[in-house]
């Protein structure tokens, strides 16, 4: 695990390095009753979708390109039963918040 960074809101940041389940479950024992956000690139986004980890997903999409692009939904990942749950968009973003049914 790499050391952890703090932020001017008091957030405190850290960076685990040992996999998507060992980071959920340091997130989880911090966060302890509250939800759990985590963040991350369209990798991270990917694997956790993959082991079923994500109750909700919102996605900001700005309309840049920033090298060839990432997917975040490959065909190769399998189906994912998310859904469409609330969307939103001005000129310079598109909100986008997925859900499992029953979330």
């Amino acid at each position: 695990m790499m050391p952890c960074a703090s932020s001017s809101s008091a957030t405190t940041f850290h960076f685990v390095t040992d996999g998507a389940e060992a980071a959920l479950e340091r997130a989880r024992a911090a966060a302890g009753d509250l939800d759990v956000a985590l963040a991350g690139g369209a990798a991270t986004i990917r694997e956790y979708l993959r082991l079923r980890l994500l109750d909700e997903l919102h996605v900001a999409v700005v309309p840049i390109l920033l090298g060839s692009g990432e997917r975040i939904f490959e065909p190769d990942d399998g189906p994912n039963d998310l859904e469409v749950r609330e969307h939103a968009s001005s000129d310079a973003v598109m909100h986008v918040v997925f859900a499992r049914p029953g979330q």
